[in-house]
């Protein structure tokens, strides 16, 4: 006896048993009257059983018959129930999003408010922003979104660009007041310089007489007393009068703004200007044809939110 008997030939025998005739069958099922007959005859000959008793006045289940459309009932409606709860997933604004991102000002502060914006349009909708690890697998950990700085690998997931984050050298005003100016990214190896995790700062040149086109880059290895992965430690710490450091400029447009602190790195002329390049921030999901739509919002929401920023 075969055991893949087909879905909808056991949807056939269902309708058949419930209407009572083929002909009405047909109708419920939007088929033909002999289509549904040959349906039933498949799954009869798989199952290598007589389900109904057909005569040309009447036709009523045998007694295996009785007892398959019972289990087969109960069982289409448990798929039926399923087949909802997974549409309504898939189209209702509700459930819950697991997000990973970067701490600090990028998370604490901006992306968390962009998430409480969003619970107050949606809040239907729940929202766990995490911030326990700097790289993450959205697979094995669970996570719906992941928002993520710099360069990334080719992972196979779907990468949207929030920005480019703009980052500057800073010091207090105080600081470069008794030290030596910064004329070139290669003094810097003379300075403390206070840092998070990566001591290798990247600077390139862009030449203004040819469309600003990239003509060199350099990577100084700096040092100094006092490193955190922190950033606001670092602003606090430079602010202090301790030393350089070299941060998106989000973290500290109110410090930059009242100088508190100031650029560091001076140009020479209009022509030589040296710059730590841009970091791009990107929103990581998966691809996925069916994404909820619960995840389409709030990632369109998030990709508005920042294009303000």
């Amino acid at each position: 006896m075969q055991s893949s008997s087909s879905l909808a030939d056991i949807r056939a025998f269902v309708s058949i048993a419930q209407q009572g005739s083929f002909t009405k069958a047909a109708e419920v099922l939007q088929s033909s009257r002999a289509h549904v007959s040959r349906q039933l005859a498949q799954l009869e000959q798989q199952l290598g059983v007589q389900l109904i008793i057909r005569t040309t006045r009447a036709q009523r289940l045998t007694p295996i018959g009785e007892q398959f459309f019972k289990q087969c009932l109960t069982s289409l409606q448990t798929i039926d129930q399923a087949v909802i709860t997974a549409k309504d997933d898939t189209e209702q604004l509700q459930g819950s999003i697991c997000i990973n991102c970067v701490g600090g000002v990028i998370g604490e502060d901006i992306l968390a408010n962009i998430i409480s914006d969003f619970n107050l349009q949606y809040p239907d909708i729940d929202v766990e922003l995490d911030f326990s690890s700097p790289r993450v697998d959205l697979i094995s950990e669970a996570f719906d979104l992941v928002v993520r700085m710099g360069a990334l690998e080719d992972s196979g997931l779907v990468a949207r660009k929030l920005t480019d984050i703009k980052v500057q050298v800073l010091a207090s005003p105080d600081y470069l007041a008794k030290h030596p100016a910064i004329k070139h990214p290669k003094d810097l190896e003379q300075h403390n310089c206070l840092t998070g995790s990566i001591k290798r700062w990247y600077f390139h040149q862009k030449s203004v007489q040819h469309n600003n086109a990239l003509t060199h880059e350099l990577e100084i290895n700096v040092k100094g007393n006092f490193s955190c992965k922190s950033g606001r430690a670092l602003i606090n710490a430079a602010k202090n009068g301790n030393g350089i450091v070299r941060l998106p400029k989000l973290y500290c447009e109110d410090e930059i703004n009242g100088n508190i602190l100031a650029p560091a790195l001076i140009s020479i002329s209009h022509e030589e200007q040296w710059h730590s390049p841009d970091v791009p921030l990107f929103l990581l999901y998966h691809r996925n044809r069916y994404q909820p739509a619960r995840l389409k919002v709030l990632i369109n929401f998030i990709c508005q939110k920042f294009k303000a920023i």
